[in-house]
């Protein structure tokens, strides 16, 4: 299922604040995924009065938030004045989930999911009653705040595409599409790209080690140079090439170890087969 028209994208200071939001949101799972964006969104001043959460296994602090007003694992009832549900169960365990809740939604509510794999398609089949759905995918550092997630509207207005914007972006930046064909290499690339990153620093450490390095030192340089690395990227307005080509003096040492990395058979290679093999696996997941 694609979705039709462009999207508008959302002003980016919209996650600022949730103290306006005056609906009921509904957090059907809440694992790790899950956990971060409820723990975004207190942070950014939800009230807790205004939250549902379905869990059959809450941790503590989640079931600790019904000492602030919040409802845990509430009957169908009080799911039906539900304006927003988030869905981050995992992707096996959806039928079953959606099964108790679809009887119980609003044809007003908006569904937001995170679940990785499950289409529109799926999604609209599992839970005919709701109208407005955004498919969303987001990556592991969310769990800090500093994660990006990519979304698909279907039939979403311009308000709830808003709402969908602020709620996504408690955890980090939010970018959105109108083709969701993409999210397959969505997927692969932001999804699964933080695996990519620890596979580096694993890398680097090893080899350090092999060059001669204790472990704990050749460990600790791969840490520090992968995490400091990133977040000069971050906050750099310079491209990834030329932050590269800075660092690389003609004849040196980078250049040294670039001319391995960058052969023909190389990083470049490998990287473009990994994601492809990982879009491919993406679409044959959903089906």
């Amino acid at each position: 299922m694609t979705t039709a028209g462009r999207s508008r994208n959302p002003s980016p200071d919209l996650s600022s604040d949730l103290r306006d939001f005056s609906g009921l949101l509904v957090l059907v799972g809440a694992g790790k995924m899950g956990g971060a964006l409820l723990e975004g969104w207190l942070r950014l001043g939800l009230d807790p009065r205004k939250l549902v959460v379905v869990e059959p296994q809450p941790q503590p602090h989640i079931a600790a938030l019904v000492n602030r007003g919040a409802m845990l694992n509430p009957n169908g009832e009080t799911l039906r004045g539900a304006n927003v549900v988030v869905i981050a169960v995992k992707p096996q365990t959806a039928l079953e989930a959606l099964a108790a809740l679809g009887p119980n939604l609003s044809p007003s509510v908006l569904v937001i999911s995170i679940m990785a794999g499950r289409t529109l398609a799926f999604l609209s089949s599992a839970l005919p009653r709701a109208q407005a759905m955004v498919r969303a995918m987001p990556n592991t550092p969310a769990a800090i705040g500093r994660g990006i997630t990519v979304a698909v509207p279907w039939k979403a207005d311009a308000a709830q595409r808003d709402l969908a914007h602020r709620l996504l972006g408690a955890t980090g930046a939010v970018e959105w599409v109108e083709d969701e064909a993409l999210m397959d290499a969505v997927t692969a690339v932001s999804g699964s790209g933080p695996a990519y990153v620890f596979l580096l620093a694993e890398a680097l450490a090893q080899a350090g080690t092999a060059a001669g390095l204790p472990p704990g030192l050749a460990e600790k340089l791969a840490r520090e140079t992968v995490a400091g690395s990133g977040e000069l990227l971050h906050r750099s307005r310079e491209d990834a090439a030329t932050l590269r080509e800075n660092v690389t003096s003609p004849g040196g040492t980078t250049a040294a170890a670039l001319a391995v990395l960058m052969r023909p058979n190389g990083l470049m290679r490998l990287m473009t087969e990994a994601i492809a093999a990982a879009t491919a696996r993406s679409r044959e997941l959903a089906g």
